[in-house]
């Protein structure tokens, strides 16, 4: 379940991200609304895999899914540059990310 929660919080957090963008500076609504209910839910579900994983872990976990999949929505959908470049760093973002993982021991108490 932690899991599960910790994935679809990262991808929120790229839901939020496009959606901040629409609201031009809040100044739209509905993409104004859609950004803060999907803020909360993704914090909220960050808290659940919270109380299973370490912080460090989970946290870089939560925001590298946040920055790969924003980034990649704006070079798929928002005319945002691609280049090799930063398909090479978004790549790096990845495999740190899992390197924290593959050496996360259990939280303390858990």
């Amino acid at each position: 379940m932690a899991y599960m929660a910790l994935l679809v919080a990262g991808l929120l957090e790229v839901g939020w991200a496009a959606a901040l963008k629409a609201s031009q500076g809040f100044t739209r609504l509905g993409p104004t609304i859609i950004t803060i209910v999907l803020i909360i839910l993704s914090f909220y579900l960050l808290n659940i895999a919270l109380k299973q994983f370490d912080i460090g872990t989970t946290y870089a976990i939560f925001t590298g899914i946040g920055t790969a999949g924003t980034a990649t929505v704006g070079m798929l959908f928002l005319n945002e540059t691609i280049s090799v470049g930063k398909i090479s760093a978004l790549l790096l973002l990845l495999i740190g990310i899992i390197g924290l993982k593959l050496i996360e021991q259990p939280a303390k108490g858990k």
